[in-house]
């Protein structure tokens, strides 16, 4: 694998026109802000309305948080899309198991958005309570490997690209280490809401529960965003 390939995430829920387009590209969004190049985020339907658009408040949602919901076509989930997967967010624990009775290889790797949020959270409070200063933002640069004035722009990204995907990579395993300190306190807590053909008020509960849980991985990227790759 190249390892400076970008970090593929893909989002899920049933129809791919409500739910899993809002976190596909408000995450795509945010992530190309911290690390350019360095993650691709998909997303996919188990009962996918094939090539629809994005349901027009779900549209506006993104807008109003930095998005693009342009030229969006839902897509039906399928082992093939699955295939190469490092990371998969569903919208409910019933997605989660749609997906892996498709690919049981993807056990470690699947996660509700929301759950998946709350572990980095505690990952993330667990840093900064053992460190003031998180590695992220510790010089990589070597003093004795030369000046450092002499690398490439080119390179350093490169660098830190490939790092990063190695700490994604490696981070399904570290938030399952947490998860037993970040249980909810009902079981209906790890699920966005399904607001289609509900009124408007349901789009806005499921905005109130997802975006929290965008903001978290977003934030997480930011702060462990490998400090060579800058």
């Amino acid at each position: 694998m190249d390892t400076s390939a970008p970090v593929r995430i893909l989002t899920v829920c049933t129809g791919n026109i409500c739910r899993s387009p809002v976190a596909e590209r408000l995450l795509q969004a945010g992530l190309d802000q911290v690390v350019p190049g360095g993650f691709q985020v998909a997303s996919a339907g188990t009962r996918a309305l094939v090539g629809e658009p994005m349901q027009p408040i779900s549209a506006d949602i993104v807008r109003t948080f930095g998005g693009d919901p342009e030229g969006f076509a839902a897509r039906q989930l399928t082992p093939k899309i699955l295939r190469g997967v490092d990371l998969v967010l569903t919208m409910t624990s019933g997605h989660r198991g749609e997906v892996l009775q498709l690919d049981a290889s993807l056990l470690k790797r699947t996660f509700t958005i929301r759950e998946f949020a709350r572990m980095l959270d505690v990952l993330d409070q667990r840093a900064a309570g053992a460190d003031s200063q998180p590695a992220a933002v510790v010089s990589s640069r070597d003093p004795s490997s030369g000046d450092a004035g002499s690398r490439t722009h080119g390179s350093d990204a490169e660098g830190g690209l490939a790092a990063n995907a190695a700490l994604w990579r490696g981070l399904p395993a570290r938030a399952a280490g947490v998860r037993h300190l970040s249980l909810p306190a009902d079981a209906s807590d790890n699920d966005i809401v399904d607001p289609y053909r509900r009124a408007p008020e349901v789009y806005r509960e499921m905005e109130d529960q997802l975006a929290p849980a965008i903001v978290s991985i977003l934030r997480h990227a930011r702060l462990n965003f490998p400090a060579g790759g800058q």
